[in-house]
């Protein structure tokens, strides 16, 4: 059968805990793995799948995304790519977004009023965001 590894070799090689690799395993994103004398064993493959796992976590993916990302995957199929078109989508519109957080409050801090809330650029971008606007919309700047 070759090299096993113990839930706890695993856990060291690829630094997580062992009860994110059992959680994982709940979940679909790992395969259960042998028992031998009631004690998981994985095949030295399972870094690899781990490492992959920690990748996609890295980038953005949801767990829930990782799964779906493992189940798509065959030989002849490129349905992952769908997978990173979306999330791609969904990271530009995240940067849209921390780009005009970070737009508005740099103009706070050069705010001139003593008190934020005495300044009327301010108090027009809450008005916009009560009445529906987004942050980028309410700050445009």
């Amino acid at each position: 059968m070759g090299e096993q590894l113990s839930i706890g070799e695993l856990a060291n090689r690829v630094g997580v805990a062992t009860s994110t690799l059992r959680y994982w395993e709940d979940l679909g994103l790992l395969p259960p793995p042998a028992r031998i004398s009631g004690q998981r064993r994985y095949p030295p493959a399972t870094v690899g799948q781990v490492g992959m796992i920690l990748l996609l976590r890295d980038v953005g993916f949801t767990l829930r995304e990782i799964k779906e990302f493992i189940a798509c995957r065959s030989p002849a199929g490129d349905d992952w790519r769908e997978l990173y078109r979306r999330k791609l989508t969904e990271l530009d519109q995240r940067i849209a977004q921390i780009q005009a957080a970070r737009t508005a409050i740099a103009h706070g801090l050069a705010c001139s009023h003593e008190d934020i809330l005495e300044c009327p650029n301010f108090t027009d971008v809450v008005t916009a965001r009560l009445a529906g606007s987004t942050l980028q919309e309410a700050h445009p700047h």
